[in-house]
């Protein structure tokens, strides 16, 4: 019989950040929704991706300003430092995204896991970047990943902390199957992200509703199909004039939304997450070692000359 385990397990929305707003002023509010968290019963919170500055690349600029204004060459740093002290004064974990610039100054789309003692022990660089690298100035706005971030070179890992195993992604990377599948087939049981997602699609003519229709479809048939739970965390509303897409949510290994956020501000939101249900599909449904045969998709292929062999 599975031993049942729970994972206090919860999103923290942000609202808009604005260019004008500081590091401090971001995370003051990090912190409040930290405590709001742990009074919920949480024990490990997901923050979004580029949490401490605005989406910053959707504005043309130079590397060296944006460098200087929105990366992070250490973490943590004197700024950040309050969040780390109060997750290991209130003995909570967790997912922060943020823009690093390493020693070597490679910039990256980044995310880390942090336990309860306030020390890092996951992080990952985000692969699937969207977007593009030359100026469109008959756009809305840019969308310039691809200018200020190289492609991530840690891979998808899973990382073991406070009883359970996290993986993590970022964004658009949750539009990608393998994203999910080479998590799960490391064993993760909770998959986090965060996102910042625009209401409008300045590639092509995409009706609005469906940036949040495709954003769930991705988040609960992925957890389904791998036997996880996914915590998903936006900043969303609107940015100086620059609209992006709410719909937090925490999504159970059933594929069923069972939290989910109702506004585009700060807002928390928390499960008791069992862990044993997940358990559950990877054993009785999506068993990969018992039921899961890579050499077909080979010879299926192949038989029928759909290019190269995916496995």
């Amino acid at each position: 019989m599975t031993t049942k385990r729970t994972l206090g397990l919860a999103v923290a929305q942000m609202g808009p950040v604005h260019l004008s707003d500081t590091r401090e002023t971001v995370v003051r509010r990090l912190v409040e929704m930290m405590r709001d968290a742990k009074g919920r019963g949480a024990e490990m919170v997901v923050f979004p991706e580029l949490a401490l500055t605005t989406f910053f690349p959707r504005y043309w600029m130079e590397e060296a300003e944006a460098e200087a204004r929105f990366f992070e060459a250490a973490m943590p740093n004197a700024q950040v430092q309050p969040l780390f002290d109060e997750a290991k004064k209130l003995g909570v974990g967790f997912y922060l995204g943020y823009a690093e610039r390493t020693p070597e100054g490679t910039r990256y789309n980044t995310a880390i896991i942090v336990d309860r003692a306030g020390a890092i022990v996951g992080k990952y660089r985000k692969i699937h970047l969207p977007g593009h690298s030359d100026h469109k100035p008959d756009a809305p706005f840019q969308h310039l990943e691809k200018k200020f971030f190289e492609v991530g070179d840690l891979g998808f890992r899973v990382f073991d902390t406070m009883g359970t195993r996290f993986g993590m992604c970022l964004c658009n990377d949750r539009r990608w199957p393998e994203t999910y599948r080479v998590m799960a087939l490391q064993s993760a049981e909770v998959v986090v992200l965060g996102y910042n997602t625009p209401s409008l699609n300045i590639h092509w003519n995409e009706p609005v509703h469906l940036r949040t229709t495709t954003h769930l479809v991705s988040l609960q048939a992925n957890a389904y199909q791998n036997g996880i739970w996914v915590a998903a965390a936006a900043k969303c509303g609107s940015e100086d004039g620059h609209h992006m897409i709410g719909s937090s949510a925490i999504v159970a290994p059933t594929g069923e939304i069972v939290a989910r956020t109702l506004t585009e501000e700060d807002e928390v939101i928390c499960v008791k997450a069992d862990m044993s249900l997940g358990e559950h599909f990877r054993q009785h449904v999506f068993n990969f070692a018992k039921h899961r045969r890579p050499e077909h998709y080979r010879l299926i292929v192949e038989r029928t000359g759909a290019g190269e062999p995916l496995v």
